[in-house]
C-alpha cells in the first residue's frame, strides 16, 4: 500500500529529555500538529502527552477500535495491525482517547489527543510508525486527528455529471458512486443528447437534467462537477466550471496538453477550488497488492517496469478509437498505466520514446499498437505497451527490483449464467477489468530464487469518491493530486508526438 501523507509539524520517536519536551510543546502551542510515538517509562514524554506507558506488549496482530467519530467517519470501525503495542494510561483529565485496542476483551487506550494552545499532540502506542502510516485505515485516521478541527458541512455535497453518456458509460458510474458514497449526493446531469437525459432521469429520478454545461454551471445545488465527456473537451469544460465556483473532477486523461493542465491547476488555485482526476485504477486490487509488495521492500529497489493491455480484437467503434476526439490510443489505457508507473517510481521520467504500428484495423484513426518507453536520469526505465494485434497477451505487470521480480498475467474471466431458452451461457468479461494474482520471486542466499503468490488486496468500494468526500468534508489529503495527473499528461503528450514523428526521442523538461 502507498504511504499515507501526514500533515504533522513534528514526528517524534524515541525517548526525549525535558528540553526536547519544551520545544515540542512550543510547536503545539503555536498551532502545530505533533505525532508522538511514546516509549515505556519516558517521564518527559508522558508529561507532554498526558499519558504514560508502563509496558511494551511486543509484536503481534492487534485489533484497534476507532473511538473518534470525526476522524473515524467512513472508515472501518475496527481494524487489525501488526506492530509492537504499548497501551496508554491517561494521567491528565483533559486527554481524549481516539482509539483503543482489545486485549482479552478489555479495551486499552491506544491513540490519545491532547490540545495544547492552538495545536495538538497526538500520541500513539502503536510502536511501528511506518506500519501505522502505511495502514489503509489507521493512516488516514491519524492524518485526520492531526488536522485542525475546522467546521464541517452537515449536508451532502451536491454532484453534477457533465456528459452523462449512454447507459453503462462513465456518467452512470459516477452517478452510482455519488449515490452510494456518504457525503455525496447526485443532484444534476448535463448532456446535449436529450435521450441520454431521459435515461439519466430513469436511472436517478431525483436529479435535475440540464441540456448544457452552461446550465449546470449555474445550478447552485451543484458543489462538484464531474466531467465525463470525451478528452478533447476536458480542458475547456474544467476551466469553465472552476470559474463558475465548482469543485471539478475530470475523467482521465486530465486533458491532452501539459499547457492546458497547468492552466487548469492555476485556475483552481485562483478560485480556491479543488480539481482532481478520476485515476480510478489506483484502487484496483492487484495494483494495491503490487504496491504492498514493492513498498514493503520485498523486491528491493525497482529499476525496470513493463505493463501491457490489449489482445487481438477490433478496437471499439466509439470515440475512443477516433484520434481527433480521444487524443490518440495512448491517452486511453495509457492514462492508467503511466499513472501506475509514475506512482511506483515517485517521479517523472527524463525522456520518452514511443513506437507505433497501424497494420490491421484501418477503419479507425487510432494506431493498432504502441510501445511507450520511459527512462529516468538514474537509469531506471519503464515500458507501457498497448495492442489490438497481440494474439498472446503479455503480462499485465512485470516489475524488476534489486532483490526480486513481481509478475501478474492476464487470465480470461468467464462466468456461467442461465438464459431462458438457451440454458447455460458462458460470458467472457474484459480481461483488463479483472484483478490478477501476482507471482513474487525473490532471491535467498541459501535457497536461491523462491516464488510466492500475492493475491489481490482488499479495496474499499468507490475508493476515489470516498476520498473526494473525505477531503472536502474532513480535510483528508487528496489521493489524486492534480499535479500528478499533469505529469501523466506530459508523458502521454510527449509519447503521442514521438510516435507521430517516427519514434523520436523526446526530452522532458
Amino acid at each position: 500500500m502507498a504511504t499515507h501523507s501526514w500533515n504533522a509539524d513534528l514526528l517524534v520517536t524515541g525517548r526525549i529529555d525535558s528540553q526536547r519536551s519544551t520545544d515540542i510543546e512550543r510547536v503545539a502551542e503555536a498551532g502545530g500538529a505533533v505525532l508522538l510515538a511514546i516509549e515505556p517509562d519516558d517521564d518527559a514524554a508522558a508529561a507532554l502527552a498526558g499519558v504514560s506507558v508502563n509496558q511494551d506488549l511486543g509484536r503481534g496482530e492487534w485489533f484497534v477500535t476507532l473511538a473518534d467519530d470525526r476522524a473515524g467517519a467512513r472508515l472501518d470501525g475496527e481494524v487489525a495491525i501488526t506492530s509492537a503495542l504499548r497501551p496508554l494510561q491517561p494521567i491528565d483529565g483533559g486527554i481524549a482517547i481516539a482509539a483503543t485496542t482489545s486485549i482479552r476483551f478489555v479495551h486499552h487506550p491506544t491513540v490519545a489527543v491532547r490540545h495544547v494552545g492552538a495545536g495538538r499532540i497526538v500520541t500513539t502506542g502503536i510502536a511501528d510508525v511506518e506500519a501505522l502510516q502505511r495502514h489503509p485505515t489507521l493512516g488516514p485516521f491519524i492524518a485526520r486527528l492531526l488536522q485542525p478541527h475546522a467546521p464541517t458541512r452537515t449536508n451532502d455535497l451536491g454532484v453534477g455529471v457533465v456528459g452523462y453518456g449512454p447507459f453503462g458509460a462513465m456518467g452512470y458510474l459516477h452517478g452510482l458512486a455519488s449515490t452510494e458514497t456518504d457525503g455525496l449526493a447526485l443532484v444534476a446531469a448535463a448532456d446535449s443528447v436529450g435521450d441520454r437525459l431521459i435515461a439519466a432521469r430513469g436511472d436517478f429520478p431525483d436529479l435535475t437534467p440540464h441540456d448544457s454545461a452552461d446550465s449546470l454551471a449555474a445550478d447552485p445545488s451543484v458543489d462538484i462537477a464531474i466531467i465525463a465527456t470525451p478528452p478533447v473537451l476536458h480542458a475547456e469544460l474544467a476551466l469553465q466550471l472552476l470559474r463558475a465556483g465548482k469543485h471539478v473532477v475530470i475523467e482521465k486523461p486530465m486533458c491532452l496538453r501539459r499547457a492546458d493542465a497547468d492552466e487548469i491547476i492555476a485556475t483552481a488555485a485562483e478560485h480556491d477550488r479543488v480539481v482532481t482526476v478520476h485515476q480510478s485504477r489506483r484502487w484496483d486490487r492487484d495494483w494495491l497488492a503490487l504496491r504492498h509488495v514493492v513498498d514493503g521492500g520485498e523486491i528491493g529497489d525497482v529499476f525496470n517496469t513493463e505493463t501491457f493491455v490489449g489482445g487481438f480484437e477490433h478496437p471499439c467503434r466509439a470515440w475512443h478509437s477516433e484520434e481527433s476526439i480521444s487524443g490518440g490510443a495512448i491517452y486511453d489505457w495509457g492514462s492508467h498505466h503511466v499513472d501506475w508507473i509514475l506512482q511506483l517510481y515517485g517521479s517523472s521520467p527524463a525522456r520518452v520514446l514511443c513506437s507505433t504500428h497501424n497494420r490491421v484495423w484501418n477503419d479507425t484513426t487510432n494506431v493498432d499498437q504502441l510501445s511507450l518507453w520511459m527512462q529516468w536520469d538514474d537509469g531506471r526505465e519503464a515500458t507501457f505497451r498497448q495492442s489490438d494485434v497481440c494474439a498472446i497477451r503479455r503480462p499485465k505487470f512485470h516489475v524488476e527490483g534489486t532483490k526480486g521480480t513481481v509478475e501478474g498475467h492476464y487470465e480470461p474471466v468467464v462466468t456461467d449464467r442461465i438464459v431462458a431458452g438457451r440454458g447455460h451461457v458462458m460470458d467472457v468479461s474484459h480481461h483488463a477489468e479483472a484483478p490478477v494474482d501476482l507471482a513474487v520471486a525473490t532471491y535467498d542466499e541459501v535457497l536461491g530464487v523462491r516464488t510466492t503468490t500475492a493475491p489481490p488486496a482488499p479495496s474499499p468500494g468507490w475508493g476515489f469518491h470516498r476520498n473526494l468526500a473525505d477531503h472536502l468534508l474532513l480535510g483528508e489529503p487528496l489521493a489524486v493530486r492534480p499535479e500528478q495527473s499533469r505529469d501523466v499528461v506530459a508523458v502521454l503528450e510527449a509519447g503521442q508526438r514521438s510516435g507521430a514523428n517516427g519514434a523520436e526521442l523526446i526530452e522532458l523538461g
